[in-house]
């Protein structure tokens, strides 16, 4: 479950996509090549009807941040000794994120192996694995990055999308303006407003 989280996290994919993952739509990249290759993973498919992803947008070929490079290296080397354990049990499908006999993941299973990850962890069991998708996009946009590229990154159809469904986690990309004109219009004196408990007080003693 490590590289399943670390993935999610690092490229926001949805889980949809990070079950349907195959190995050959990843590519680990050469860092000594000139110039050098970056790791990525092409998001081309879901496990929705047809393998098709949610939108056209949606298909998108991410590169991979070291965290997400490294668990999915490690991942792929215990799968491999899974693969010899089962045996002729293993059912061949190039999963990037398959049940111990190489089966696909469905959504329960995964369900269930991240509120255990949740459980250990000692945060709570309420979480989904869509939280994951939630928490890039929140780092993505307090680390400023544009809603534009995160639309893009996130495979939405359009900005709109991102806006709307994710309008908590981009409320740090929307102080900007407030931010810019304040350093444009610099105020040489205290603020004016008072405290939550002074403005109550004040509206107490006027009435």
């Amino acid at each position: 479950m490590h590289a399943y989280i670390s993935l999610c996290l690092a490229t926001g994919i949805r889980t949809e996509e990070a079950r349907a993952l195959r190995w050959e739509h990843v590519d680990f990249g050469d860092p000594v090549a000139n110039p050098p290759a970056p790791a990525s993973a092409a998001v081309w498919r879901s496990v929705r009807s047809h393998g098709d992803t949610k939108t056209e947008k949606s298909r998108r070929t991410l590169a991979l941040p070291e965290m997400a490079v490294n668990a999915l290296w490690v991942h792929r080397k215990r799968q491999a000794d899974e693969r010899v354990a089962a045996d002729m049990t293993w059912s061949d499908h190039d999963l990037v994120f398959s049940t111990r006999t190489g089966a696909p993941l469905d959504a329960a299973n995964v369900r269930r192996e991240f509120r255990a990850v949740c459980r250990a962890a000692k945060i709570g069991e309420h979480w989904t694995p869509r939280e994951l998708r939630h928490s890039f996009v929140s780092l993505m946009s307090s680390s400023g990055v544009p809603v534009e590229e995160i639309a893009r990154l996130a495979g939405h159809s359009n900005t709109r999308t991102t806006e709307v469904v994710y309008r908590r986690e981009l409320r740090p990309v929307l102080t900007t303006g407030a931010e810019a004109m304040d350093r444009l219009f610099p105020s040489s004196s205290a603020p004016v407003r008072g405290t939550r408990s002074s403005t109550r007080n004040l509206v107490t003693k006027r009435h």
